[in-house]
Parts: C-alpha cells; structure tokens; sequence
C-alpha cells in the first residue's frame, strides 16, 4: 500500500474513532495464533471476565419473580406467571420458567443474583444508560469505557480484551487503547491479510490517533486466526455452532469465547451481547424466549469452563442498560424502566442473593427504586477477577459486596 494511501486511510478511520472500523473483515490461519498462544499463554489461575451486555433493557421483575407478592400479580396480570411455572429458588422468590441451567447455578452456589441495580438519577434513555454502564461513570464528560481504562492502565496490548462482534462497545474503547474486535462471520477477501499488515504498519509520522487505529488493526490477524476455525457456514453463509443457533446467537459468541480461553490465548476480559430486551408489546412470549437463550448459552459455557486448565477463574457478568416499569402498559408490554438483577456466574463466586429487592410498591414515579449502585458491582470484578486497582478506573470508596472468592 502506498504510504499516502494509507495515511489517508488512517487518518480518516481517526476521525470516526478505532471501533467504528474495526469490522475484522480478515481472518488468518489457526496455526498462527496457536503459535502466538503457545509463546505466550495466559498464566494458570489467571481471572478471566465475560461480559454478557442485553441490550434494550430487560424485564428484570419477569426474570427473578416474586413468589407470592400480590403487587406483582396485579400490576401486569397478562405478563405475570404463576408460582407453578417459576423455578423456585426459595420461598420467596424464583426464576423465569425459561432459567433452568441458572437455577441450577444458584442451588450450587455458583450464581450471585444482586438485586435492585442501577445508578443514581436514572435516565431512561437507552443511549444514556448504556452509556453510564459501559463508561463506568455518570459523568457526562466521560468518554472513555471502564474495560478501555483498565485496557489504558496496562501495558496497551489489545488482546487483553476482545470483543465478539464487528464495531467495539463503548465499554471496551479507552483513551490510548482499545480492545481487539472481531466478526464469526468474516470471510476474508483475497490479499486481505496483506492488505492488513500494511494498515498496522508502525510509521514514526502517524498521529496518536492515526496510531491508536493503527495498533487495532495490528491486533486483528491474531485476533481472527484466534476465532475462524470456530465456525463452519451454512447454506447461507451463516456460521452455526454445535446447537444450530445463528451466527449471532449469544451461544455462538460463548463457543468462541470458550475456544479462545482453552487455547490459552492471553485475554482478560471478552465481551459478547444479545440483543431485542425492549419489549414494549407482546413481551410475555418474546421476553421467555430471549431469557431461555440466555439462560441456555451462560449455563453451557459455565459448565465447559469448570474443568478447562484456563477457565476455571472464568466469571460471567450479564446485565442491561435498565429495567422495566413495575405495571405493564396498554400494548401487554412494559416500558422503560430503573432498576434491575445482575447476574454473576462462575466457580469463583459465593451465591446467593445480594443487595435488597426493590419494593413493587414504593416506587418512584413507578419505578423500581435502587439499592445497589453498578460501580459496586465492577469494584469488586477488577479488584479480584482482574486483580487491578478500582481507582484509575472507577474511582474510589467502591465497597465490597462479597459476591466473589478472595
């Protein structure tokens, strides 16, 4: 590539930012990244973050129910189940009927379930809340994700996160490193690792921005070897895991996730999503569906990681932007809501039930009000998953809610 061409390339990938064009439109071969795990593998007892984002903002009074409060029934009785149709967890509370592989984790203590989170003066705005979650902050002026510090507090290797998918979350975008992203779906163009390697190229003239898209694209030869010969296309050029689900199943993303840690690549923190939690109508089917894929995909993964040499530290975080109004509305869905349940699966983590559950009846404006601030949640995960100070990255006076083994 011609080193005006590839100025001008870089320069206008600075304007849009390094995740607006980190689409890993490349793959390369798994032997290279075997070799590139193989030099440097991630350290035996090392912790390992997943972060499960459900974007829209899910349901949580129709995902941990309460067994025998009056309110719930009447508040939304097309919505609401039956003591008979939720998984007990105890007398007072259960899962949604789709939750099985969960319930099973929190009666083996390898579930927290951290009732009532969010942050303070909630918006309701799905932009601004996902916002506040990824940047960790809610600070306005913050621009920088809570992954993308920690990422900027380390040593700048972009494999030290990666995200499963083709644009890079806020969480995972700092102010001098990013985190690595790539597509299952990618199928590589002819020449197109030479077209990469030319993009990556160091050139003492680049810009710092020009630079910061610069070293993600040197990440994404690695970063693709790491996950291509996870899938296999379909007929319509859609990659199916080992249960048939889509190329952009949450099961999928965790195959890859699973593969890349038994292989020991040295990744602290993966970040996958499911999306379609904003069910404003028809929720009662369309919310079942979407927990049951969670449910199912979380607890497959957790089960394949708790006897993999490089999973065992493994700990999965699934939450959304915010939940739902307590009632439901006239099209037999819910709308934009507060507060909602975090879940924290893996071997490492004390279950149980954490924070207090918001009452269905005092409300705030007809929300939930909240009990347990998020950044808690995140203290806790990079002081002993990531083993990282919590100050450069959340700030300070964060407690510690015990969810996690010392």
């Amino acid at each position: 590539m011609a080193n005006f061409s590839r100025r001008s390339f870089l320069a206008g990938c600075a304007g849009v930012g390094a995740a607006g064009v980190l689409t890993a439109t490349t793959s390369f071969t798994w032997p290279e990244l075997l070799q590139a795990a193989r030099a440097d593998p991630l350290p035996h007892g090392s912790g390992i973050l997943v972060l499960v984002t459900l974007y829209g903002g899910n349901d949580g009074i129709n995902t941990l129910v309460p067994l025998t409060d009056d309110a719930y029934h009447d508040a939304r009785p097309e919505l609401a189940y039956s003591p008979d149709e939720l998984v007990s967890l105890d007398e007072d509370y259960g899962l949604n009927p789709e939750m099985t592989g969960m319930a099973e984790m929190f009666k083996s203590k390898s579930l927290a379930i951290i009732r009532g989170v969010g942050y303070p003066e909630p918006d309701r705005s799905h932009f601004r809340s996902m916002d506040i979650w990824q940047s960790g902050s809610i600070d306005n002026a913050v621009t920088t994700g809570w992954i993308g510090r920690w990422l900027d507090a380390g040593d700048g290797d972009p494999l030290r996160a990666l995200n499963i998918g083709t644009v890079l979350p806020r969480l995972t975008v700092g102010e001098k490193s990013s985190a690595a992203a790539f597509s299952p779906q990618v199928i590589p163009p002819k020449n197109s690792a030479k077209f990469i390697r030319a993009l990556g190229r160091r050139d003492p003239d680049d810009t710092p921005a020009m630079a910061l898209v610069r070293d993600s694209y040197r990440a994404v030869p690695t970063v693709a070897d790491t996950l291509s010969p996870l899938f296999a296309d379909t007929d319509d050029g859609a990659p199916v895991s080992e249960t048939g689900e889509g190329s952009n199943g949450l099961d999928v993303q965790l195959n890859a996730v699973a593969q890349c840690i038994s292989e020991g690549l040295p990744t602290r923190v993966y970040s996958v999503s499911l999306g379609g939690f904003d069910t404003h109508s028809e929720q009662r089917d369309d919310h079942r569906r979407l927990i049951g894929i969670l449910d199912k995909a979380v607890a497959r993964f957790v089960k394949r990681m708790r006897d993999d040499r490089y999973g065992k530290n493994v700990v999965v975080i699934a939450y959304s932007e915010f939940g739902r109004r307590v009632e439901a509305n006239a099209s037999d869905g819910t709308d934009h809501g507060t507060a909602g349940p975090v879940f924290i699966a893996g071997r490492n983590v004390r279950g149980g039930f954490y924070g207090d559950e918001p009452s269905l009846t005092d409300l705030d404006d007809g929300n939930l009000k909240i009990t347990t601030d998020f950044r808690d949640i995140y203290g806790e995960l990079l002081s002993k998953t990531l083993e990282s100070d919590p100050e450069p990255v959340i700030g300070s006076s964060k407690k510690d809610m015990g969810f996690l083994k010392s």
